[in-house]
């Protein structure tokens, strides 16, 4: 026996977010159907609706923002000659749950991979190389992930930037082989900005 449509429907847009299969997009319907009224789902809806609405790429970094400049770029007090290039705007989030690290950011969003076509234009690295023109930089930190891709970014990049009168360094101890940022705890990012090697 098949669901009612609109049941399937619901079941089928859950199954699109990551992480999430047949059988947990079932729960969440029927979790929505049976402990949530009508109010409570229209919350959720209208939530998602703002979000998409209102949520923008920062101007100067790419990181998510309600505003054109994220609060992080405005904060006066933040080392403006330290940029931390990060693959997602997620990875910002972690770092900064760690409260160690006083810089600004670029977030990529990605990281190169021939092998599926994802090249220099098809992440944000242009901008980069128009912040970094900017006297008051000083250091560049790539916290790409350590896979494949990530390095082959962060070795791109010291490649572009090798010239210029920067620091570049790499994210150090800490962060293990294949592990990407957003899943490393407060303390191991902490340690792997501290750690952080020129290349």
């Amino acid at each position: 026996m098949s669901f009612p449509k609109s049941i399937e429907t619901l079941v089928t847009e859950f199954m699109k977010y990551p992480g999430v299969g047949r059988k947990t997009a079932e729960r969440f319907v029927f979790y929505t159907i049976n402990n949530m009224d009508i109010e409570s789902t229209k919350n959720v809806a209208d939530a998602l609706i703002n979000m998409k609405k209102n949520i923008n790429h920062c101007k100067l970094c790419n990181n998510l923002t309600d505003d054109e400049i994220c609060s992080i770029c405005k904060d006066e007090k933040r080392d403006a000659s330290t940029i931390l290039v990060v693959e997602s705007p997620k990875d910002v989030f972690s770092i900064e749950e760690s409260a160690n690290y006083k810089g600004l950011y670029h977030v990529l969003n990605g990281v190169l991979s021939p092998a599926d076509g994802i090249g220099p234009e098809e992440i944000n690295i242009k901008s980069l190389w128009d912040r970094v023109t900017n006297k008051l930089v000083k250091e560049i930190i790539i916290a790409t992930s350590s896979t494949q891709e990530g390095e082959t970014t962060a070795l791109y990049i010291k490649r572009v930037l090798q010239d210029l009168d920067l620091t570049v360094s790499r994210i150090g101890y800490g962060v293990p082989v294949g592990l990407n940022l957003e899943y490393a705890d407060n303390l191991t990012l902490s340690k792997a900005i501290e750690n952080r090697k020129k290349i």
